[in-house]
């Protein structure tokens, strides 16, 4: 492994985040700018050097935010992290509870659908709602600083990120360039109305044609 750009340290060093308050992002995507690949889903684009770096992202944060349409597609299954999960209609993915499963909250809106369903099924605690039509995200952020989870971490999806960045909720973004090429109509790692987020190249890693990039927003 080459750290290019950055100090030449083992990947704990290179990636642990500042004390206080921290939210990264972490995205994968091909040379073309495909986030997924020929079944929809990241894991057809996931290389090794990205798989250890998702990994260590997870033990060094102290939750993971995820939309709900994300943690379907990719079929997220029971963590020991806590997990939140932002939701609009405020149903929360079966999939994520049962055994060796951490703390679920949900982050929602007071429209909701699933609101009550889920109330009872994660219990008050656990359900933040935040709005009334969408999730303020910059709530949602000081929401769970506040409950102690200093160090977050969102696998997306490209939506969610588009709308973090939109709210300046990001301070860091974690990108992976698998060395493949795609084509077709695949989305990208954000989604929606247009941003612009200039960012800062902290540092680069190259690890078999992977490239794994911290960018910090300006």
């Amino acid at each position: 492994m080459r750290v290019l750009i950055g100090p030449d340290a083992p990947l704990r060093e290179v990636y642990a985040a500042p004390e206080g308050p921290w939210l990264r992002a972490n995205m994968v995507s091909t040379v073309d700018g495909a986030s997924t690949g020929d079944n929809g889903t990241s894991r057809s684009i996931n290389t090794e050097p990205d798989q250890v770096v998702f990994d260590l992202l997870r033990d060094l944060s102290d939750a993971i935010v995820v939309g709900a349409g994300t943690l379907r597609a990719e079929q997220y299954r029971p963590n020991p992290k806590p997990i939140v999960v932002v939701s609009r209609t405020g149903e929360v993915p079966k999939g994520l509870l049962g055994p060796g499963s951490g703390r679920v909250l949900l982050a929602t809106c007071s429209a909701a659908d699933g609101l009550d369903a889920s109330t009872e099924l994660l219990g008050p605690d656990n359900v933040l709602v935040l709005g009334s039509h969408r999730v303020d995200l910059a709530r949602l952020r000081a929401e769970l600083v506040d409950r102690g989870y200093l160090h977050l971490l969102s696998e997306g999806g490209p939506h969610l990120l588009r709308d973090l960045l939109d709210e300046g909720c990001v301070d860091e973004v974690d990108t992976t360039i698998a060395p493949r090429l795609v084509g077709g109509r695949h989305p990208r790692i954000t989604d929606g109305p247009p941003i612009d987020v200039p960012l800062r190249l902290t540092t680069l890693v190259e690890r078999d044609g992977t490239l794994l990039a911290r960018w910090t927003t300006a």
